[in-house]
């Protein structure tokens, strides 16, 4: 067998977290960058419908799952202005919606453009899935399938999770990380949609409506849309719920804003009077057991029934799956990571960003700027060393 190639740097994965890693360092440090699919940046692609919700005007650690000092430490040296200063200065003209989220003004190939001209003279290995890493001490040799083996000193491991399989989505990070003595918090689909037991099986023939609702799951409150679906419920309310959600009751309040109490003496059908559409309306009565009559003429038992509306609990069957996941919760546990430069504190020159540690960030371009954010850290310790010296 041939010996391994040399270089000096190598990163596993070229998305998001990758490629600032690449892009920060690279000036002075000679990457090399394995990634196992055909193209940069998969993910930055197809999200926010195309147009990337790259990061949100105000961040901050409650809105991740994962502990918050350590979220924190890494946010703060390099935060959502100065994700928009970097991209801005090459060109990005971002757009922000109302809710604070910053998008690519025309498509999500304008990130990946900046991308490909900051990774130019970069040394990028297409179609090299990354499935076996070795370690003797001092050097890293890292192999695919083929037999391809490339061996160096400072490994970055920024290869996500199995989030969104049909572009290469996978655990290998993972088992990376495992097989290198790294505790991993279980991976699960996180930013989903949620499945449902057969006591709303109703709610599936509703496809196609959306509602604005408060959803809690345990200590945390979600506002926004729910969508009912074919398969269960989606939207953004439930997405972010998902991110809580392990198992048990959800409440959801399908009439925030509205007191009931309010068309009580009113002569009008509680169809009409409910801020939801009628379909939805008439459906959720049926199920309740609520005659759509004037809702003055409500017996005092149904409008008890009724007032489930407000706190509708169950427990849902599970979630969509990876395959609908937009990130992956869990990951490498973060107190084996130093914050300052995102080295393992157990193998010098190991290097985790990303997705691929145990922080999740709800929607609104927050796990995008994880990535950013945890790359910067790690480029600045990567910039600052020669080979793995002075990195204590």
């Amino acid at each position: 067998m041939r010996g391994p190639e040399k270089a000096d740097v190598v990163i596993i994965g070229a998305g998001a977290a990758g490629m600032m890693t690449a892009a920060l360092a690279g000036k002075k440090r000679r990457i090399t960058m394995l990634e196992a699919t055909d193209r940069i940046g998969s993910k930055i692609a197809v999200s926010g419908g195309g147009k990337c919700n790259f990061t949100h005007e105000s961040v901050s650690a409650e809105k991740y799952r994962g502990d918050p000092v350590f979220i924190n430490s890494v946010l703060k040296k390099f935060d959502e202005k100065a994700v928009l200063t970097w991209f801005r200065r090459r060109g990005l003209r971002p757009f922000r919606r109302a809710g604070g989220q910053f998008f690519c003004s025309r498509s999500a190939k304008e990130i990946n453009e900046i991308f490909r001209r900051e990774l130019l003279g970069t040394d990028i290995r297409y179609g090299f899935r990354a499935n076996r890493v070795e370690y003797d001490g001092k050097t890293f040799i890292v192999s695919d399938s083929s037999g391809n083996r490339i061996c160096t000193e400072e490994l970055v491991v920024a290869c996500g999770g199995p989030s969104y399989p049909n572009i290469g989505g996978t655990e290998s990070g993972w088992r990376i990380a495992r097989e290198l003595g790294h505790r991993t918090v279980r991976p699960f689909p996180a930013l989903v949609g949620l499945t449902l037991q057969p006591g709303q099986s109703f709610f599936k023939t509703l496809s196609g409506i959306s509602v604005e609702v408060e959803i809690r799951v345990g200590t945390f409150l979600y506002e926004g849309r729910l969508l009912f679906a074919h398969r269960g419920i989606s939207g953004p309310a439930v997405l972010n719920a998902s991110l809580r959600w392990e198992k048990g009751e959800i409440s959801i309040d399908f009439v925030p804003s509205f007191p009931l109490e309010s068309m009580m003496e009113k002569n009008k059908n509680i169809s009409t009077l409910l801020p939801m559409p009628k379909r939805a309306a008439k459906a959720f009565l049926k199920h309740l057991n609520v005659r759509d009559t004037s809702a003055s003429r409500l017996s005092r038992e149904e409008f008890a029934r009724l007032k489930r509306l407000k706190e509708y609990r169950f427990a849902p069957a599970g979630t969509f799956g990876y395959a609908k996941a937009e990130v992956t919760r869990g990951g490498v546990a973060v107190e084996e990571i130093d914050p300052s430069t995102m080295m393992s504190r157990n193998i010098s020159g190991l290097y985790f960003v990303g997705e691929i540690l145990d922080v999740t960030g709800e929607l609104g371009g927050y796990n995008f700027q994880w990535a950013f954010s945890s790359a910067a850290v790690c480029a600045g310790a990567l910039s600052t060393s020669d080979g793995r010296s002075g990195q204590n």
